[in-house]
């Protein structure tokens, strides 16, 4: 089995659990925002950790990224923050299942920002992938208040959750852009040394808006440190995962593989979060899927 595959199922499995907390984190004294902090805040020490530690281990030097290294890690890095808040915000609207399906249109929007950034052209197949994606989408975006078509595609879920995709979206251009940077043919240190950079960029820009935007949120993130340590090294093992798979792989693949999360998320919502999920919502949930699948065999 190829490593990005490898590390690709290994981000899905870190990352459903890594959400998890973050709806635990969120429901409590935790902001949106401050939840995300946590997140990089407890991540960037141990991501630090496990470069050093590689470094030492295989005797390597640390590399000197190219030029365009910086501005493809904030790229990616403010990406990721935005994404995350609109996603945990989601999680708030509706269960935790379907805010994970809502985030997971990145796959097919990061087609869609191929063709409109790069030029990449989209084969008559991957339109259709794209096609049956939007109706798993309308199908997840009827609340139950909701009357017409337009209110339901203009609900709060459906906006936060399609945003996160967006900016995940975003983020995975970006991440892949940024490790192909590093000057090294090792996949784990380009990914090691993309993550450590992301992470403390990601943790001092937050902690200055909390302190100027959310007073009080550094100490509660602080308070909360018994379970925030889990959410940072949960972060940290699927971050250096995905980054992994990225140095070797097109964001669009690894996207795309990524969707086993989506299982993963309905057993976490059914099985730990005791949320009920209704037919509608597993057809959406089986559709949106069907998609990717399509999307996987045509790219």
């Amino acid at each position: 089995m190829d490593l990005w595959i490898i590390a690709t199922l290994s981000a899905a499995t870190f990352q459903t659990v890594r959400f998890m907390l973050h709806k635990v984190l969120a429901g409590g004294a935790l902001s949106a925002t401050g939840s995300t902090f946590a997140r990089f805040a407890y991540a960037m020490p141990a991501a630090a950790v496990v470069l050093a530690g590689y470094l030492w281990a295989t005797g390597t030097e640390l590399p000197v990224p190219g030029a365009n290294f910086l501005g493809w890690a904030v790229i990616g890095g403010l990406g990721q923050i935005l994404a995350t808040v609109l996603v945990v915000l989601c999680f708030r609207e509706r269960n935790f299942a379907v805010g994970i399906t809502f985030k997971k249109t990145e796959v097919i929007l990061t087609a869609l920002m191929g063709l409109v950034v790069l030029g990449e052209v989209i084969s008559a197949a991957g339109w259709l992938a794209i096609g049956i994606g939007l109706v798993g989408v309308l199908m997840l975006s009827r609340t139950p208040d909701a009357v017409g078509l337009l209110r339901g595609m203009t609900s709060k879920a459906v906006i936060l959750g399609v945003g996160s995709g967006v900016f995940f979206a975003i983020a995975g251009i970006g991440y892949r852009a940024t490790t192909l940077a590093v000057p090294s043919d090792d996949p784990v240190l380009r990914a090691a040394v993309s993550l450590v950079c992301v992470t403390l960029l990601q943790a001092l820009s937050m902690a200055v808006w909390l302190r100027w935007r959310e007073p009080g949120q550094l100490t509660a993130v602080w308070d909360a440190r018994g379970k925030a340590i889990w959410l940072g090294l949960t972060s940290m093992a699927g971050s250096l995962s995905w980054f992994t798979a990225f140095t070797l792989q097109t964001a669009a693949y690894v996207y795309a593989l990524g969707q086993v999360e989506l299982i993963l998320s309905l057993a976490a919502s059914v099985l730990f979060f005791r949320e009920k999920v209704t037919a509608r919502e597993l057809a959406g949930i089986a559709v949106l899927t069907v998609s990717i699948v399509v999307l996987v065999l045509v790219l």
